[in-house]
């Protein structure tokens, strides 16, 4: 069904690849709940380059290659000669001459955009500064795990122009789910992304509702999904000072989330820091752990699908 394909972004897939991918999820994840074995791939080799640091990415992607009998080769660019200049296109064509698949955690996506334009081999998106779907896929593997997607509401609470808020965007305007986002003025997802976002809502014929707003009360009013991200992210560090004093009021605390459903779930993609009270990110709401999980079931998913069987 999606065989050859890249992994770019929850944008490319229709409604019908998202589930099929959210189907797949969870045929693995009951596959290892029994302890069967799914060595699908054995004798193909997937190499991850990565720019950026991480624990979850990583790991997940490293367990799900080995798990379906994929060798990871682990590469962070400063021990590439792409740290010593040599051109992206150059680099792509290399590696497909050697490996089946290149899975890449960039700072920007246009890197990505140029390895899947020169590899003939796909290309798997683990994070870019404009979205993020390895994570965004396992994000709505949890809530449909948890809520279902009929009628729910999904509050993303924060900064609105960053790659986890983009892809919850892009997927609840392919699902058909309504989603809002509660950022402070100047921190609201950009023009060409809500376009975009909507875009995908008319395409699909769904009834997806896209709300932007900057008061975090009216975002989490009767949300049955809370969800929340760093305030500042990798790149970012020069404008901490700043950041921390316009978000304070976006905070998730027990204050904001009584204005939510009764039955709300509380997610993040992890790490924490202060966008989250202790109270709310260890109350039984919370399914940080679950969805963090579900990051291995889903990279199995994806690297299934896109692989040459």
């Amino acid at each position: 069904m999606l065989m050859g394909r890249d992994f770019l972004t929850l944008a490319d897939f229709t409604k019908e690849e998202i589930l099929y991918l959210l189907d797949l999820s969870k045929d693995f994840k009951k596959k290892l709940m029994r302890g069967e074995p799914h060595i699908y791939f054995a004798g193909k080799t997937a190499a991850l380059l990565f720019e950026k640091p991480s624990t979850r990415t990583r790991t997940s992607l490293e367990v799900a290659c080995v798990h379906l009998g994929i060798h990871p080769i682990y590469m962070p660019r400063s021990e590439t000669q792409l740290a010593r200049g040599e051109p992206v296109k150059d680099f792509a064509r290399v590696l497909e001459r050697y490996v089946d698949a290149i899975i890449a955690r960039v700072y920007k996506h246009s890197t990505l955009e140029e390895l899947a334009k020169y590899a003939r081999i796909p290309v798997i998106n683990a994070l870019s500064d404009y979205t993020h779907p390895l994570q965004g896929l396992a994000d709505y593997l949890t809530i449909m795990e948890k809520k279902g997607f009929e009628d729910t509401k999904i509050a993303y609470v924060g900064d609105g122009d960053n790659n986890v808020a983009h892809t919850l965007l892009f997927g609840a305007a392919i699902l058909g789910l309504e989603i809002r986002i509660g950022s402070p003025k100047g921190y609201t997802p950009n023009k060409t992304v809500l376009d975009l976002a909507e875009k995908l809502a008319r395409k699909n014929g769904n009834k997806s509702r896209i709300i932007i707003t900057n008061d975090p009360i009216e975002a989490v009013r009767n949300a049955d999904v809370i969800y929340t991200d760093v305030w500042v992210s990798m790149g970012q560090e020069k404008e901490a000072e700043e950041r921390l004093k316009v978000f304070e009021p976006f905070r998730v605390t027990w204050d904001l989330v009584k204005h939510a459903a009764e039955d709300f779930i509380f997610m993040h993609c992890l790490p924490r820091h202060e966008e989250v009270t202790e109270e709310v990110f260890e109350s039984s709401h919370s399914v940080v752990w679950d969805q963090a999980e579900n990051r291995l079931h889903t990279a199995k998913a994806v690297i299934a699908a896109l692989l040459p069987h």
